[in-house]
């Protein structure tokens, strides 16, 4: 292994992460620490358009975990990001300069284009080119970006539907009403027709590449696993008839009882069913036989652009 640890960091609107990687002498990525806390720093926000204090102060303290993690690892560059859910908020430039003080780094607001295109670079990098090109779909809780392309994104659009944008807008009945989630999945696929338009490229794809906590939470439920497992579900084939299928059992299942599927953290259980609406969703509308699961997304990137 070759150079000081870099980190990488995503403030989203689901969860707070943190990558600390140093590159390989054949330019791989060397992973050696991986951290993800759900703290619904989007709490809300679709209603309010401004961040919770309360959730800020909860990603706030996931923050200053992380930083110690950083410098017991000697990290000296830090590349950290927030996304869908401070793009959306009134405050979300009070946010960005409270995480900056405590990650000793600024924290980037990017774009939809802009994470989807470090999200494409984290998933790709080490699959075969001959394989493309791909269509790469990462579902976060506010946004989902939708990527095409085979070495380099070649184009790529960014919609307002994520896990927990669509349970706060629909998914109010514990369970879902069979209306709730027909809605869901109704303005989903209404915005998949302005992806197919502005990017007709998404039709020609060969393989569809699924990235985010809501693809790997489906594909470790499919495969049973009690402790997640990222060996595991890293680029594990998810067949479409299997995600209909842990959709139907999520989504007709109180949270009380969905909770014990193995595979589903308790943290997610309350928002796993509208991220399903939009894998589903996604995987219909393409008419995909399946969809491999990648555990390299937007953090991957966002760690490999500071080796470059």
């Amino acid at each position: 292994m070759t150079g000081a640890p870099v980190a990488a960091i995503d403030c989203g609107t689901n969860s707070t992460r943190v990558l600390i990687a140093r590159g390989g002498p054949d330019g791989a990525l060397q992973e050696l620490d991986r951290r993800m806390v759900i703290t619904r720093l989007g709490a809300g926000v679709d209603a309010r358009r401004a961040l919770d204090g309360a959730a800020v102060e909860r990603t706030l303290d996931v923050l200053r975990g992380f930083r110690r993690a950083m410098d017991d690892a000697g990290v000296e560059r830090v590349r950290a990001s927030g996304t869908s859910a401070v793009r959306d908020a009134a405050n979300g430039d009070e946010f960005l300069a409270a995480a900056a003080e405590v990650v000793g780094a600024q924290v980037e607001l990017l774009s939809g284009d802009d994470e989807g295109r470090m999200a494409f670079g984290g998933a790709t990098a080490d699959l075969d080119p001959a394989d493309g090109p791909f269509l790469v779909v990462d579902i976060g809780g506010g946004s989902t970006e939708f990527i095409v392309g085979t070495t380099e994104p070649e184009g790529l659009v960014s919609v307002d539907v994520g896990c927990v944008r669509l349970t706060e807008r629909f998914l109010h009945s514990d369970p879902p009403q069979p209306e709730e989630l027909s809605a869901a999945i109704s303005v989903t696929l209404a915005h998949l027709d302005d992806v197919a338009r502005d990017l007709p490229a998404t039709r020609e794809a060969r393989q569809l590449v699924g990235l985010a906590g809501t693809v790997t939470t489906v594909a470790a439920v499919e495969l049973g696993l009690p402790e997640y497992d990222r060996e595991r579900t890293h680029h594990f084939r998810l067949t479409r008839a299997a995600a209909e299928d842990v959709f139907r059992t999520l989504a007709t299942e109180a949270r009380a009882d969905r909770i014990h599927n193995p595979g589903l953290e308790e943290a997610r259980a309350d928002v796993i069913v509208g991220g399903c609406c939009v894998l589903v969703a996604a995987m219909r509308f393409f008419e995909a036989h399946e969809l491999l699961v990648s555990e390299a997304d937007l953090l991957d990137g966002l760690a490999r652009s500071l080796l470059v």
